[in-house]
C-alpha cells in the first residue's frame, strides 16, 4: 500500500484509479450511502479495498481515514472520508464495526 503525505493526495490518487463515487455514513439506517446514485450499502454489501490515516501536524486532533470501498453488487467504486479520535462521530453500529475492524479485500 502507498503512503501519503496528505489526504488530498491519496484522494486524488484513488479517484484516479476508479474510486469516483462519494459515500456517507448514514446512521439511521446502518449503511453506507451514495448519494450521487441514491443506493444504501449494507456491510456485506462493500469491501474494503484500502484504507489510510492521517494525523493533523498542527492538530493531533484533527484525525482522519480515507477509505476506498467497492460494491461488485452495484458496481461501485468509492471513497468515504471518516474522523476518528476528538472528533469522530456516533455512527451507524454495523457500518461502524466493519470500518473499525479495517478487513481489507485481499483479492484486488
Amino acid at each position: 500500500m502507498k503512503n501519503y503525505e496528505t489526504l488530498l493526495d491519496a484522494l486524488k490518487d484513488i479517484q484516479e484509479r476508479g474510486y469516483t463515487e462519494d459515500f456517507n455514513v448514514d446512521s439511521a439506517n446502518d449503511a453506507l450511502i451514495c448519494v450521487q446514485k441514491d443506493i444504501k450499502l449494507t456491510a456485506d454489501e462493500f469491501e474494503i479495498d484500502e484504507f489510510h490515516r492521517f494525523e493533523g501536524m498542527s492538530n493531533p486532533d484533527d484525525m482522519s481515514i480515507l477509505y476506498a470501498i467497492s460494491s461488485p453488487k452495484y458496481n461501485l467504486k468509492g471513497s468515504l472520508v471518516s474522523a476518528y479520535g476528538t472528533y469522530s462521530e456516533n455512527q451507524a453500529p454495523t457500518i461502524q464495526a466493519k470500518l473499525n475492524h479495517g478487513q481489507v479485500n485481499k483479492n484486488l
